[in-house]
């Protein structure tokens, strides 16, 4: 998800999960959304009309982001308060948690009413707890007033899919409107092997086995087993192949025993009913786990992108159109030989995909900060695009170059700029990695279009997990056991789907039905 470092590219994956996207050296994840800003072409240290006026009292801004420090903070911290001097007179300190503190750090720090004006969160951490608790500031009015550019670099789709009850609680981050995805294969096998680009699952399914028989010594597949990535389980990440046709819901992110489909608003229960394409994904996974195909060892593999980035397997998943510039750079450290493409199988028909237009990624304001204005001020600030490059990349011509008008080139393989996804990312300003072709970039700005999508009648919901978190957490903890097993082929599906189901039926049950009732209430009130 990304200020992260793309040095270890085991830690780089499983992070994508979280934020929705691949990592690159500056930490960036290449995740979300439109919109032309005319904010955008002011050049950097000029103010918006709004903080075009006297020097405002100096005022330090506290900040929490997630991730580790960059090489080049001071550096970038030191410009931005350069070019804030004669505007908006503020200063900046942030405090990166580690990505195992996050969840504990944030929330403790919100509940002590700690002195902080911007933090991170997302509804994958605990974004609606944290709402819910009256924790976070409604921002509707501060950026009406203080957020031009802020407004305009986000489409409104945005906007009006990333509201809380109704309300602003957290600008929503994103640079796609979906999450790109691939399966990351070694092409030097393939051309040993004497097989075409794969195009198809079933391309993909024929090139393992051809690994498996002619380099026995390797995994041809080593997915995801911990709880924290289920999306990255095999049966489930095959969900990407056809976005939006079934998906997860609400109430339990990236789990797929209750899930939508058909765009109908009912929530459906994989216990109470064996959905014949999920079913699928489990039974296919059973096979190619039996069949040695899926790695005998998956639910012991810790860093299971690591297998692939040291040469050990042959496909990994990943959440991006395009593998990062450093990935060919670890795998050739230990495969002199070996290189690598992306395979993409998600349609790209306009409207046959559905999306909620959901952002996994918010900076919010806390209630207790006393500086709401200048905060939203200085995110004003931060998304034009001079400072936006700034604080994504760092400094100019040291850290890395632009290249042409929306890409760029890192000159650094540390990490660099102070934050991406987790402060600023919007889909106009954001700029490609310079190795990007054609096609990935065609790829990567239909998925930024709204349009290209057909809505999901559920947008705009946010579920209140409130009156069923304690049924929730003793799911979760049932979930724990089976999940893996389940979408990875590990064990017989009829024996643990019965297994689970005599644990979990009736805490499900009691959720899915909480989750409906809401639902029916958000689209009563639609009509």
């Amino acid at each position: 998800m990304r200020g992260r470092s793309a040095v270890s590219a085991g830690l780089a994956a499983m992070l994508a999960l979280f934020v929705l996207a691949g990592c690159s050296s500056n930490g960036k994840n290449n995740a979300e959304s439109s919109a032309p800003s005319a904010s955008s072409k002011e050049p950097a240290g000029t103010a918006s009309e709004e903080t075009k006026t006297e020097k405002l009292d100096p005022v330090t801004l506290r900040i929490m982001l997630p991730g580790d420090k960059p090489s080049d903070y001071d550096d970038v911290k030191a410009e931005i308060e350069k070019r804030l001097a004669d505007t908006l007179n503020v200063k900046i300190d942030i405090t990166y948690v580690p990505w195992s503190d996050l969840s504990t750090k944030t929330q403790v720090t919100l509940a002590a009413g700690e002195n902080y004006d911007l933090i991170y969160d997302a509804p994958w951490l605990h974004m609606n707890q944290m709402i819910s608790a009256g924790y976070y500031e409604p921002l509707d009015e501060l950026i009406a007033k203080y957020g031009p550019t802020l407004q305009s670099t986000r489409p409104q789709q945005m906007w009006d899919a990333n509201k809380f009850d109704g309300k602003i609680m957290g600008v929503p981050l994103g640079i796609f409107m979906v999450q790109g995805h691939s399966y990351l294969i070694r092409k030097d096998l393939r051309e040993e092997l004497g097989l075409p680009p794969i195009t198809t699952y079933d391309d993909l399914i024929k090139y393992a086995y051809a690994v498996k028989d002619k380099y026995p010594k390797l995994s041809p597949i080593v997915p995801a087993s911990s709880d924290d990535e289920k999306g990255y389980s095999w049966a489930a990440f095959r969900q990407n192949d056809e976005t939006g046709k079934i998906r997860s819901t609400h109430a339990l992110n990236n789990s797929f025993l209750l899930y939508y489909k058909n765009n109908d608003g009912k929530v459906y229960n994989l216990l109470e009913d064996k959905d014949p394409t999920i079913w699928g994904w489990i039974t296919d996974a059973r096979k190619l786990y039996q069949d040695k195909i899926i790695s005998p060892d998956v639910m012991s593999i810790k860093d299971w992108s690591g297998e692939f980035h040291t040469g050990k397997s042959a496909i990994t998943l990943t959440r991006s159109f395009k593998y990062d510039y450093w990935q060919p750079n670890v795998l050739q450290q230990n495969v002199p030989t070996g290189t690598m493409e992306n395979v993409i199988l998600m349609d790209f028909t306009p409207g046959a995909n559905i999306i909620n237009y959901q952002m996994d990624n918010f900076i919010s304001v806390p209630a207790v900060s006393k500086n709401k204005e200048r905060a939203i001020q200085f995110l004003n600030w931060a998304n034009e695009k001079d400072n936006y490059d700034l604080i994504e990349h760092g400094i100019p011509g040291k850290s890395w170059e632009a290249v042409g008008d929306n890409k760029y080139k890192d000159l650094i393989t540390e990490s660099h700029g102070l934050a991406s996804f987790s402060m600023i990312w919007n889909p106009v300003q954001e700029r490609y990695p310079d190795t990007d072709e054609d096609e990935t970039v065609a790829k990567k700005d239909f998925i930024k279009n709204g349009d290209n999508f057909t809505p999901d009648i559920l947008t705009g919901f946010s579920f209140n997990s409130e009156p069923v978190k304690n049924e929730i957490s003793q799911y979760n903890a049932i979930q724990s056991k089976y999940y893996s097993i389940l979408f990875n082929g590990v064990g017989d599906p009829d024996e643990y789907y019965g297994k689970f189901q005599k644990e979990a039926k009736d805490l499900l049950a009691t959720i899915q039905q909480d989750l409906q009732k809401q639902i029916d209430a958000f689209l009563a009130a639609k009509k």
